[in-house]
C-alpha cells in the first residue's frame, strides 16, 4: 500500500493519475539502482516522490518544454536529497512524509479510480491495480475474466480519465453516493486477496488485508450513515479476526474444524459484531456486505464446527444469493447444505454449476466437489476432482492442502 500512497501523492501532484503511475515506477526503479549503491535514504517515501516529481517535470517538459506548469512545479523542487540519496533535506515542506495527508491521498485515488465516467467493470480494475497494487492475473482471478480483458480495461480506464481530464481530489459529499458502490468493491476485493492470496507461496498477506480493515474504518468514520459501509467493515473485522488460526507455525492452512478458535481475535469479532449491529440500525435490513458479515458471525460465535448454525448459514446465503448472485455465492451455500442436511444434498447444487461452467477454471469448484464426493464414498471420482483442483490451484499453500487432500483417499 505504500506504492498507493506515492501514486496519490504524485498524482495531487501532476493532476494525472496515468502519469503518476508512470513516473513512481520510474521512481522505484532508480531506487533499485541508487540504494543498493549510495545507502537507503533518511526519507525514502520523501526520496520516491521527489524523483517522481522530477520524473514528472521531465515528462512536462517533452510535451511542451516552455509550458507554464512545469516552470512553476520546477520553481519549487528541492533538488538536493533526490540527486543524493543523502539524509532528508531541513525544510522541504510537503516533500516530507506526512501521514494524514497521504491517507488522504489515496482516499482521493480511490474516488478519482472510481469516476463515473469509467464503467462499474473499469473503475474496479483500475482502482484495484493502481491503489491496491494488485496484478493483472489477481484481478482476473477475482472477477473469473481473462487476464487479457482486465489489462484492456485498465488501459481503456487510463485513457478515458486522462481524456476527461477528471481532477484528482475526494469529490464532494453528495457524489460520494455514486462512487461509494465500487470503492467498496475495490476494498473487498483487496481484502479477498489478503485474506486468501490467489498466486504465491503464502496463504495471507496481512499487510494487504490489513490496509484494506483500515480503508473501511476511514470510510466508516467518513459515512457513518451507510449501511453496507458498516457491513463491509464487520465483515472485514470478523474474517480477520480468524487469521491468527488460519496458519500453523509453518504457514500451512489450517482449516475451519480444526483451527484453534481461542487464538480468534476477540477485539476484532467484538468490533465486527458492533459495526454489524450498527449497519441493522441505521439500514433497512442488511445488504450484501452485512448478510456476508452476518455468517461470518455465526462461525465467530460458535464453540466448534459442528455448534455451528448451519441453517441459519444456509438461510443468510440463500438471501445473498437472491441480491447479489454470484457463483461463488452458490458454491458456499452448497459447502453451508453440506454441513445443515449432508453431503447428497449439496452435491446436486454444486452439479447445476458444473453445468452452467461459470466457475470453470477456478479451483474451488472441483475442490468442493471432490470434498462432497469423498464424504459420499466414491472415491474415485472423488480423486479426479482433487487432481484437478490442484492443477487449477495458483497458490502454493492451498495447492499443498489439496495434495494432502489427494493423498488421504489413498490409492
Amino acid at each position: 500500500m505504500e506504492s498507493a500512497r506515492i501514486v496519490g501523492g504524485l498524482a495531487r501532484y501532476t493532476g494525472d493519475l496515468a502519469l503518476a503511475e508512470d513516473v513512481a515506477q520510474e521512481a522505484l526503479a532508480e531506487a533499485l539502482v541508487t540504494w543498493p549503491r549510495d545507502g537507503v535514504p533518511h526519507n525514502p517515501a520523501g526520496w520516491l516522490l521527489t524523483v517522481g516529481r522530477r520524473r514528472a517535470i521531465d515528462a512536462f517538459r517533452r510535451r511542451s518544454a516552455l509550458d507554464a506548469r512545469y516552470t512553476a512545479l520546477a520553481h519549487d523542487l528541492d533538488e538536493g536529497g533526490a540527486a543524493t540519496g543523502a539524509a532528508a533535506p531541513v525544510d522541504t515542506g510537503d516533500l516530507l512524509w506526512d501521514p494524514d495527508r497521504i491517507d488522504d491521498d489515496v482516499l482521493a485515488l480511490m474516488f478519482t479510480a472510481c469516476h463515473p465516467v469509467l464503467s462499474p467493470e473499469a473503475r474496479v480494475a483500475l482502482t484495484l491495480r493502481v491503489v491496491g497494487g494488485l496484478t493483472s492475473d489477481e484481478i482476473a482471478r477475482a472477477f473469473l475474466v481473462p487476464t487479457a480483458t482486465v489489462q484492456a480495461r485498465i488501459t481503456r480506464a487510463k485513457k478515458t480519465l486522462q481524456a476527461a481530464r477528471v481532477p484528482f481530489e475526494v469529490p464532494p459529499r453528495e457524489a460520494w453516493h455514486e462512487r461509494l458502490g465500487s470503492v467498496l468493491s475495490v476494498v473487498y476485493v483487496t481484502f479477498t486477496e489478503g485474506s486468501t492470496a490467489t498466486s504465491g507461496d503464502d496463504l495471507l498477506r496481512p499487510d494487504l488485508a490489513h490496509e484494506a480493515v483500515r480503508q473501511a474504518r476511514v470510510l466508516a468514520h467518513l459515512v457513518p450513515d451507510e449501511p453496507e459501509v458498516l457491513g463491509l467493515l464487520a465483515l472485514l473485522e470478523l474474517t480477520a479476526a480468524r487469521f491468527p488460526a488460519r496458519t500453523g507455525p509453518d504457514g500451512a492452512p489450517v482449516l475451519l474444524a480444526d483451527q484453534d478458535r481461542r487464538r480468534w481475535d476477540r477485539d476484532a469479532i467484538r468490533r465486527g459484531r458492533a459495526a454489524l449491529v450498527q449497519a441493522g440500525r441505521v439500514g433497512c435490513g442488511l445488504g450484501a456486505y452485512g448478510l456476508q458479515a452476518a455468517i461470518a458471525e455465526c462461525h465467530a460465535v460458535a464453540p466448534t464446527v459442528e455448534a455451528t448454525d448451519w441453517e441459519r448459514v444456509v438461510l443468510l446465503y440463500e438471501a445473498l444469493g437472491r441480491l447479489a448472485p454470484s457463483p461463488v455465492v452458490e458454491l458456499n451455500r452448497a459447502v453451508a447444505v453440506s454441513m445443515a442436511q449432508g453431503p447428497a444434498a449439496a452435491l446436486a447444487l454444486v452439479d447445476e454449476l458444473v453445468g452452467s461452467a461459470l466457475l470453470a477454471g477456478s479451483h474451488l469448484l472441483p475442490s468442493v466437489r471432490g470434498e462432497l464426493l469423498a464424504r459420499l464414498g466414491r472415491t474415485e471420482e472423488a480423486r479426479t476432482e482433487l487432481t484437478r483442483a490442484v492443477e487449477l490451484c495458483g497458490n502454493t499453500r492451498e495447492r499443498a492442502l489439496l495434495e494432502h487432500k489427494l493423498r488421504g483417499l489413498g490409492s
